[in-house]
């Protein structure tokens, strides 16, 4: 794991916890060092703390992004608005947790996101809610791959198609769509999404799932073509063709 952070005693307090849990720790105080030992030596997930000097955490998220590295971000920020979040969230981060936070609220998150790049963290939802339309999961094709509402997924390769477009997908909006194919047809409520994406129910305020959604929407639809994510209000989300 490496974990950014510049107030020394964050850092420390962090360092020593995380240790203290089982984690193998390289801590570093900024974005330069942080880009730099994740260069030398890739971990397994990051700790970036928004407000650094010199190159920040969500820059430090840009620049790995734009290599192509999708190793798991937890961002760790003192900055509560919704804008600053969705703000991590566009950089590429995975999660973030906000300060003052519990030390025990960074280890499940962590959990999660590890769990999530697991080989079998990513098991296939059955949740439904009352009332949804009683339909099987979607069987997994030979090598990988599934199908559903003109929506095609090699889960393996991480690669999806809409008809013959390929879709650039983040891992989280990758892990979200793939769970709604799983399920296409399936009315899947808010609490069984933030379970199976994040491991970790953000609470009726949160915002993360509604952005996501929106992320894949701009990438899913085409000009004049149905919408297949729908929102049924109150409750969650269901992939289907009108």
């Amino acid at each position: 794991m490496l974990l950014a952070e510049d107030d020394r005693a964050i850092r420390h307090a962090l360092e020593r916890a995380l240790t203290l849990e089982g984690y193998q720790v390289t801590a570093v105080a900024d974005g330069v060092e942080a880009l730099a030992q994740a260069h030398k030596t890739p971990p397994d997930v990051l700790v970036l703390d928004v407000m650094m000097p010199g190159i920040d955490g969500l820059q430090v998220c840009r620049v790995l992004r734009a290599e192509g590295d999708r190793t798991p971000i937890l961002m760790l920020t003192a900055l509560v608005e919704t804008q600053d979040r969705i703000a991590g969230l566009d950089a590429g981060a995975d999660d973030y947790v906000v300060k003052p936070f519990d030390v025990e609220e960074v280890f499940a998150r962590l959990r999660a996101l590890l769990r999530r790049t697991s080989p079998d963290g990513m098991a296939p939802a059955a949740g439904a809610v009352a009332g949804a339309v009683a339909k099987a999961p979607v069987p997994e094709l030979p090598q990988g791959r599934i199908e559903a509402a003109g929506l095609r997924m090699d889960i393996q390769a991480r690669r999806a198609w809409r008809g013959t477009r390929e879709l650039e997908l983040t891992r989280t909006e990758f892990e979200l769509l793939e769970l709604l194919v799983r399920n296409a047809g399936i009315v899947l409520d808010h609490s069984t999404i933030y379970d199976r994406i994040w491991g970790y129910d953000f609470g009726p305020g949160s915002k993360n799932l509604a952005v996501y959604v929106g992320y894949l929407r701009r990438k899913l639809d085409d000009p004049g073509a149905p919408q297949l994510i729908h929102t049924v209000r109150g409750v969650g989300y269901v992939l289907r063709e009108d």
